[in-house]
Protein backbone atom coordinates (compact mmCIF):
# COMPACT_ATOMS: atom_id res chain seq x y z
CA UNK A 1 0.00 0.00 0.00
CA UNK A 2 0.93 3.66 -0.75
CA UNK A 3 2.30 6.02 1.59
CA UNK A 4 -0.38 8.44 0.66
CA UNK A 5 -3.58 6.31 1.04
CA UNK A 6 -1.39 5.89 4.62
CA UNK A 7 -1.32 9.45 5.26
CA UNK A 8 -5.00 9.95 3.96
CA UNK A 9 -5.98 7.08 6.06
CA UNK A 10 -8.49 9.37 8.22
CA UNK A 11 -10.52 11.74 5.74
CA UNK A 12 -12.63 14.01 7.70
CA UNK A 13 -16.56 13.06 6.65
CA UNK A 14 -17.27 15.86 4.96
CA UNK A 15 -14.62 15.12 2.59
CA UNK A 16 -15.37 11.95 1.05
CA UNK A 17 -16.17 12.91 -2.38
CA UNK A 18 -15.47 9.75 -4.65
CA UNK A 19 -17.70 7.37 -4.43
CA UNK A 20 -15.31 4.92 -6.26
CA UNK A 21 -13.08 5.10 -3.04
CA UNK A 22 -15.31 5.65 -0.03
CA UNK A 23 -18.63 3.84 -0.88
CA UNK A 24 -22.21 5.07 -1.91
CA UNK A 25 -22.91 5.77 2.31
CA UNK A 26 -20.33 7.64 3.05
CA UNK A 27 -20.78 10.05 -0.23
CA UNK A 28 -24.34 10.57 0.58
CA UNK A 29 -23.37 11.94 3.79
CA UNK A 30 -20.50 13.97 3.21
CA UNK A 31 -22.73 15.74 0.32
CA UNK A 32 -25.27 16.02 3.35
CA UNK A 33 -22.48 17.38 5.89
CA UNK A 34 -21.40 20.15 3.24
CA UNK A 35 -25.25 21.23 2.65
CA UNK A 36 -25.50 22.05 6.64
CA UNK A 37 -28.25 18.87 7.13
CA UNK A 38 -27.56 17.59 10.64
CA UNK A 39 -25.18 14.84 10.38
CA UNK A 40 -23.35 14.01 12.97
CA UNK A 41 -19.92 14.70 12.03
CA UNK A 42 -17.20 11.51 12.12
CA UNK A 43 -13.94 9.44 9.07
CA UNK A 44 -14.31 8.07 5.95
CA UNK A 45 -11.97 5.24 5.61
CA UNK A 46 -11.23 4.49 1.74
CA UNK A 47 -11.30 0.58 0.77
CA UNK A 48 -7.82 0.08 0.13
CA UNK A 49 -7.40 1.75 4.09
CA UNK A 50 -10.21 -0.71 5.13
CA UNK A 51 -8.39 -3.45 3.44
CA UNK A 52 -4.89 -2.68 5.20
CA UNK A 53 -6.28 -2.24 8.01
CA UNK A 54 -8.03 -5.88 7.96
CA UNK A 55 -4.42 -7.04 6.45
CA UNK A 56 -2.34 -5.73 9.60
CA UNK A 57 -0.89 -3.47 6.98
CA UNK A 58 -1.88 -0.29 8.86
CA UNK A 59 -2.57 1.13 12.10
CA UNK A 60 -5.05 3.09 13.08
CA UNK A 61 -4.12 3.53 16.74
CA UNK A 62 -1.97 6.80 16.00
CA UNK A 63 -4.18 8.29 13.99
CA UNK A 64 -6.52 8.12 16.36
CA UNK A 65 -4.59 9.67 19.09
CA UNK A 66 -6.29 13.36 20.05
CA UNK A 67 -9.75 11.96 18.84
CA UNK A 68 -12.53 11.33 20.90
CA UNK A 69 -12.38 7.83 22.64
CA UNK A 70 -15.73 7.79 21.29
CA UNK A 71 -18.25 6.46 21.47
CA UNK A 72 -19.08 5.63 17.63
CA UNK A 73 -20.63 3.91 14.99
CA UNK A 74 -18.87 1.68 12.66
CA UNK A 75 -20.74 1.34 9.74
CA UNK A 76 -20.25 -0.23 6.11
CA UNK A 77 -19.93 1.99 3.04
CA UNK A 78 -19.37 -0.47 0.29
CA UNK A 79 -18.85 0.50 -3.27
CA UNK A 80 -21.81 0.15 -4.67
CA UNK A 81 -23.77 0.29 -1.31
CA UNK A 82 -26.72 2.89 -0.58
CA UNK A 83 -27.16 2.96 -4.69
CA UNK A 84 -30.17 3.27 -6.65
CA UNK A 85 -30.14 -0.13 -7.57
CA UNK A 86 -28.75 -1.91 -4.59
CA UNK A 87 -29.11 -0.66 -0.81
CA UNK A 88 -27.53 -3.92 0.89
CA UNK A 89 -29.91 -2.69 3.92
CA UNK A 90 -29.48 -5.13 6.67
CA UNK A 91 -26.58 -7.51 5.04
CA UNK A 92 -23.67 -5.40 6.13
CA UNK A 93 -22.56 -4.96 9.56
CA UNK A 94 -22.64 -1.72 11.58
CA UNK A 95 -20.85 -1.78 15.16
CA UNK A 96 -22.63 0.92 17.93
CA UNK A 97 -21.30 2.34 21.06
CA UNK A 98 -17.53 1.65 20.00
CA UNK A 99 -15.13 3.12 22.82
CA UNK A 100 -11.19 3.46 22.24
CA UNK A 101 -8.66 2.99 19.44
CA UNK A 102 -8.72 -0.86 19.98
CA UNK A 103 -12.35 -1.16 19.77
CA UNK A 104 -12.21 1.57 16.68
CA UNK A 105 -9.87 -1.25 14.66
CA UNK A 106 -11.78 -4.35 15.77
CA UNK A 107 -14.81 -3.28 14.82
CA UNK A 108 -13.27 -1.94 11.47
CA UNK A 109 -12.45 -5.31 10.61
CA UNK A 110 -15.63 -7.15 11.73
CA UNK A 111 -17.61 -4.30 9.23
CA UNK A 112 -14.51 -4.94 6.38
CA UNK A 113 -15.21 -8.87 6.60
CA UNK A 114 -18.94 -8.44 6.65
CA UNK A 115 -18.22 -7.86 2.98
CA UNK A 116 -17.44 -11.82 2.97
CA UNK A 117 -21.04 -13.05 4.65
CA UNK A 118 -22.42 -15.95 2.88
CA UNK A 119 -25.73 -13.23 2.55
CA UNK A 120 -23.85 -10.47 1.36
CA UNK A 121 -21.98 -12.49 -1.20
CA UNK A 122 -25.27 -13.59 -2.59
CA UNK A 123 -27.06 -10.23 -2.60
CA UNK A 124 -24.09 -9.06 -4.66
CA UNK A 125 -24.62 -12.17 -7.39
CA UNK A 126 -28.44 -11.28 -7.45
CA UNK A 127 -27.84 -7.66 -8.50
CA UNK A 128 -24.93 -8.35 -10.87
CA UNK A 129 -22.44 -6.35 -8.61
CA UNK A 130 -18.21 -7.58 -8.79
CA UNK A 131 -17.75 -10.69 -6.65
CA UNK A 132 -14.87 -9.01 -5.07
CA UNK A 133 -16.06 -6.57 -2.89
CA UNK A 134 -14.46 -3.63 -1.98
CA UNK A 135 -15.33 -2.14 1.65
CA UNK A 136 -15.29 1.15 2.98
CA UNK A 137 -16.22 2.41 6.78
CA UNK A 138 -17.71 5.43 8.10
CA UNK A 139 -16.42 6.06 11.41
CA UNK A 140 -19.66 8.46 12.88
CA UNK A 141 -20.32 9.72 16.24
CA UNK A 142 -22.87 7.87 18.22
CA UNK A 143 -25.88 10.05 18.88
CA UNK A 144 -27.59 8.99 22.76
CA UNK A 145 -31.13 9.22 21.07
CA UNK A 146 -33.88 9.21 22.58
CA UNK A 147 -35.88 8.48 19.70
CA UNK A 148 -34.98 6.77 16.41
CA UNK A 149 -36.18 5.48 12.46
CA UNK A 150 -36.76 5.32 9.48
CA UNK A 151 -38.32 7.69 6.62
CA UNK A 152 -39.57 7.22 3.12
CA UNK A 153 -40.60 9.88 1.00
CA UNK A 154 -42.33 6.81 -1.70
CA UNK A 155 -44.19 4.57 0.38
CA UNK A 156 -41.30 1.34 -0.36
CA UNK A 157 -44.13 -1.00 -0.88
CA UNK A 158 -46.34 0.51 -2.73
CA UNK A 159 -44.95 3.13 -4.62
CA UNK A 160 -47.57 5.88 -3.37
CA UNK A 161 -46.09 9.70 -3.08
CA UNK A 162 -46.90 10.08 0.79
CA UNK A 163 -43.75 9.67 3.77
CA UNK A 164 -43.72 6.66 5.68
CA UNK A 165 -41.94 6.57 9.35
CA UNK A 166 -41.42 3.95 11.31
CA UNK A 167 -40.12 4.71 14.92
CA UNK A 168 -39.47 3.70 18.40
CA UNK A 169 -37.54 4.39 21.40
CA UNK A 170 -34.03 4.80 22.29
CA UNK A 171 -31.48 3.64 18.87
CA UNK A 172 -33.11 2.92 15.45
CA UNK A 173 -31.39 -0.39 15.36
CA UNK A 174 -34.55 -1.51 16.67
CA UNK A 175 -36.46 -0.65 14.05
CA UNK A 176 -34.54 -2.02 11.34
CA UNK A 177 -33.74 -5.06 12.62
CA UNK A 178 -37.47 -5.50 13.41
CA UNK A 179 -36.64 -6.27 17.07
CA UNK A 180 -40.44 -4.59 17.81
CA UNK A 181 -43.09 -2.76 16.47
CA UNK A 182 -42.50 0.15 15.79
CA UNK A 183 -44.79 3.22 15.30
CA UNK A 184 -45.88 4.11 12.10
CA UNK A 185 -46.50 7.84 10.59
CA UNK A 186 -47.88 8.43 7.44
CA UNK A 187 -48.08 12.10 5.86
CA UNK A 188 -49.03 13.27 2.72
CA UNK A 189 -46.02 15.28 0.27
CA UNK A 190 -46.89 18.76 2.07
CA UNK A 191 -46.58 17.06 6.08
CA UNK A 192 -50.19 17.01 6.57
CA UNK A 193 -50.80 13.75 9.16
CA UNK A 194 -52.89 10.96 7.46
CA UNK A 195 -52.65 8.54 9.76
CA UNK A 196 -50.79 6.92 12.85
CA UNK A 197 -50.23 3.24 14.19
CA UNK A 198 -48.78 3.40 17.75
CA UNK A 199 -46.59 0.05 18.11
CA UNK A 200 -45.81 -2.42 21.09
CA UNK A 201 -42.36 -0.53 21.56
CA UNK A 202 -41.48 -2.65 24.79
CA UNK A 203 -37.67 -2.58 24.20
CA UNK A 204 -35.15 -0.48 23.54
CA UNK A 205 -31.31 0.35 22.69
CA UNK A 206 -29.63 3.18 24.67
CA UNK A 207 -25.99 4.60 24.72
CA UNK A 208 -25.02 3.99 28.12
CA UNK A 209 -23.02 6.45 30.33
CA UNK A 210 -19.74 4.55 29.35
CA UNK A 211 -20.66 4.92 25.93
CA UNK A 212 -21.73 1.12 25.58
CA UNK A 213 -25.27 -0.15 23.85
CA UNK A 214 -27.75 -1.44 26.08
CA UNK A 215 -30.75 -3.19 25.95
CA UNK A 216 -33.71 -1.47 27.90
CA UNK A 217 -36.93 -3.00 29.03
CA UNK A 218 -39.28 0.07 28.07
CA UNK A 219 -41.68 1.51 31.10
CA UNK A 220 -45.04 -0.02 30.21
CA UNK A 221 -46.88 3.59 29.89
CA UNK A 222 -44.17 3.82 27.25
CA UNK A 223 -44.81 0.80 25.25
CA UNK A 224 -47.92 1.44 23.36
CA UNK A 225 -47.49 5.00 23.59
CA UNK A 226 -46.54 7.95 20.31
CA UNK A 227 -43.41 8.69 20.22
CA UNK A 228 -43.21 11.17 17.31
CA UNK A 229 -45.40 14.40 17.98
CA UNK A 230 -46.35 16.88 15.49
CA UNK A 231 -43.39 19.14 16.55
CA UNK A 232 -41.24 16.17 15.40
CA UNK A 233 -42.78 14.87 12.40
CA UNK A 234 -42.61 18.43 10.67
CA UNK A 235 -39.14 18.44 11.96
CA UNK A 236 -38.81 14.99 9.80
CA UNK A 237 -41.24 16.97 6.86
CA UNK A 238 -38.34 19.34 6.78
CA UNK A 239 -35.20 17.24 6.47
CA UNK A 240 -36.78 15.45 3.85
CA UNK A 241 -37.77 18.66 1.85
CA UNK A 242 -33.88 19.62 2.23
CA UNK A 243 -32.63 16.68 0.97
CA UNK A 244 -35.21 17.01 -1.93
CA UNK A 245 -32.51 20.15 -2.92
CA UNK A 246 -28.94 18.53 -1.59
CA UNK A 247 -29.41 15.29 -3.80
CA UNK A 248 -31.47 16.34 -6.62
CA UNK A 249 -34.48 13.78 -6.48
CA UNK A 250 -38.01 13.10 -3.93
CA UNK A 251 -36.66 9.64 -3.34
CA UNK A 252 -35.42 8.74 0.25
CA UNK A 253 -34.35 5.86 2.55
CA UNK A 254 -33.48 7.94 5.50
CA UNK A 255 -32.59 6.77 9.06
CA UNK A 256 -32.74 9.88 12.15
CA UNK A 257 -32.52 10.18 15.39
CA UNK A 258 -33.73 12.75 17.90
CA UNK A 259 -31.94 13.56 21.37
CA UNK A 260 -34.23 15.50 22.87
CA UNK A 261 -35.90 17.76 19.85
CA UNK A 262 -32.53 17.89 17.96
CA UNK A 263 -32.97 15.85 14.79
CA UNK A 264 -30.12 13.95 13.42
CA UNK A 265 -29.67 12.86 9.58
CA UNK A 266 -27.79 9.16 10.39
CA UNK A 267 -27.48 7.82 6.99
CA UNK A 268 -29.97 8.49 3.42
CA UNK A 269 -30.07 6.61 0.27
CA UNK A 270 -32.16 6.35 -2.45
CA UNK A 271 -35.21 4.02 -2.15
CA UNK A 272 -34.67 0.75 -3.86
CA UNK A 273 -36.87 -2.40 -4.29
CA UNK A 274 -33.92 -4.98 -3.74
Amino acid sequence: MSQEPRTQALTPLDGAADEGVFGGKAVQLAAALRAGLPVPGGFALGWDVARAVRAGELDLDPLLVGLAPGPWAVRSSAIGEDSAGASFAGTHLSVLGVVGAAAVCDAVRRVHDSAHDPAAIAYREQHGLDPAPRMAVVLQEMVASDVAGVLFTRHPVTGARERLIEASWGLGEVVVSGQVTPDQYRLSPDGLLLECSTGEKDIALRLGPDGRVAEQVVAPHLVGARCLDDARLEALHRLASACDGVFGVEDHDIEFAFAGERLFLLQRRPITHG
